[in-house]
């Protein structure tokens, strides 16, 4: 078995199904999408969207980057292969009155023609699938001849604040909580390398490759129960990784959070937590 077909497999072991993302849908559009605009519109210019685009947004969640394209004047669709995405983003596009639809579809086999798309974009969505090179050649394939690719992912973990401060809260209550493996990386840090990102947009069938790694998420939090719903909300992984606490652990584990935020912000209220970025972008 090649490198890449053992990383796949691998990744296949913690991939979480479809009926896990449908679950944490309305907490993500809660708690995590409202927070991605301001990285979402730094991306959207790196890629260089302009009104009238066409843009689609592939593992679009809630549309924590499509929303943002389509205020930029785009004509948007969003694709996720969760139904429960797909039905809170056509809710807020509804809402704003946007140009903007919504289709349940899985990255890995768009159901799209060739070159369709003015620019092709994932924020935190593609990063997280198994088969990622497959994702981002079908990415590629549906954008136009000069069109644009954009991938937005997280860095180096060592540097994700809120990671940590939840780990070291849950290791509080439960001593022996591991947390995820050091030798074997979570499927969202698979290109926490930007070398390994540029390597793999390059594979994929891309030119002119850049990644920019200036950018942070920045997580504004007050309270233990905020960023404990932040964390469980972003992806199926977090979730698994609690599953067999108690509800009483899981109580204990919010206590601390709070009091690890209270020292962190000095009694003053909220404070933020920032996590390394990478954006990748490349020309068809």
């Amino acid at each position: 078995m090649t490198d890449m077909k053992q990383d796949t497999a691998r990744h296949d072991e913690h991939t979480a199904p479809v009926e896990a993302w449908d679950a944490i849908a309305e907490l993500y559009d809660l708690h995590v999408a409202p927070g991605e605009a301001e990285l979402a519109t730094a991306g959207l210019r790196l890629a260089r969207l302009q009104a009238g685009d066409t843009f689609l947004d592939v593992a679009a969640g809630p549309g924590g980057l499509s929303l943002p394209a389509a205020r930029l004047g785009a004509r948007v669709l969003a694709t996720d292969w969760s139904p429960k995405m797909i039905e809170r983003f056509t809710a807020r596009a509804i809402a704003e009155g946007l140009e903007a639809e919504g289709r349940v579809m899985d990255c890995h086999a768009l159901d799209l023609p060739d070159d369709a798309y003015d620019v092709t974009g994932s924020l935190f969505g593609v990063m997280l699938v198994a088969d990622q090179p497959r994702a981002l050649r079908e990415m590629v394939r549906v954008t136009k001849p000069g069109g644009r690719v954009l991938l937005i992912a997280y860095g180096n973990p060592a540097e994700f604040e809120a990671l940590h401060v939840f780990i070291s809260a849950a290791q509080a209550v439960v001593p022996d909580f591991e947390g995820p493996p050091d030798d074997e990386p979570l499927l969202e840090f698979q290109v926490a390398d930007p070398d390994v990102l540029l390597q793999r947009l390059t594979d994929a069938g891309l030119r002119d490759v850049t990644v920019n790694t200036s950018h942070q998420e920045r997580i504004t939090v007050r309270t233990g129960r905020q960023l404990w719903d932040w964390t469980i909300a972003g992806n199926p992984i977090p979730g698994m990784l609690v599953a067999d606490l108690t509800d009483g652990q899981r109580a204990d584990i919010i206590r601390v959070l709070d009091g690890l935020i209270r020292e962190r912000s000095g009694g003053e209220g909220s404070v933020v937590l920032t996590a390394p970025v990478n954006i990748g972008v490349g020309t068809k």
